[in-house]
């Protein structure tokens, strides 16, 4: 298989990445009320910038880039929002891209996919908080025998602190603070709180 070769090769700074995200709309500055009740000064949804295939192959190469020499065979990552970033990461190194997805509560292969014993697999995901859905699909592609090589996050909300036990490579580490309501700044400032996925984002 054939390497993307009309790929940018060269890396963007964490701002330059950061300021893809914000021109997208994909990070907001402002008052949220996040699903978990919590509120946040800021809020990021990776599908905004990865709805613009210029900007996704821009942040696809930027993790292409740390994994080249890697002899990676497939990119994977979790439905949904790994989908996306395996596909044009997958592009990059000239590679097939895989997804996972829950069934009955369980991360798996579904629609005919399948590992190799062996296989060199990257898993990616568009933002961790926790590393939850990575480590489910490192077990994945482990049940299959095939052999994890590293790891490829567009944000990284941990600050650095999930440690998977492989490379890892992120375009940006992003501490997003969340305030219960009664301890919220921005409440006491008095400025209004917006739900993400309203009309007015």
């Amino acid at each position: 298989m054939e390497k993307h070769t009309n790929a940018k090769e060269t890396r963007l700074t964490p701002e330059e990445y950061l300021d893809l995200f914000r021109k997208s709309k994909a990070l907001l500055d402002g008052h949220f009320l996040l699903t978990s009740g919590k509120h946040s000064a800021q809020y990021m949804q990776c599908a905004q910038v990865l709805q613009y295939p210029e900007r996704a192959a821009i942040l696809a190469e930027g993790l292409a880039a740390s994994f080249r020499d890697q002899g990676i065979q497939t990119v994977i990552g979790p439905a949904t929002g790994g989908i996306l970033v395996a596909h044009e990461v997958a592009r990059a190194l000239g590679t097939r891209a895989l997804f996972t997805e829950r069934e009955n509560g369980i991360m798996r292969l579904r629609r005919g996919f399948t590992l190799s014993p062996g296989e060199r697999v990257l898993v990616v995901e568009d933002v961790i908080t926790t590393g939850g859905s990575v480590r489910e699909v490192l077990a994945v592609v482990r049940e299959f025998e095939a052999i994890p090589v590293g790891v490829g996050i567009l944000v990284d909300r941990t600050g650095g602190t999930v440690d998977f036990g492989l490379p890892m490579a992120s375009l940006i580490q992003l501490h997003i603070q969340a305030f219960e309501a009664q301890e919220c700044p921005l409440c006491a400032q008095e400025i209004p709180a917006i739900k993400p996925g309203s009309r007015k984002i």
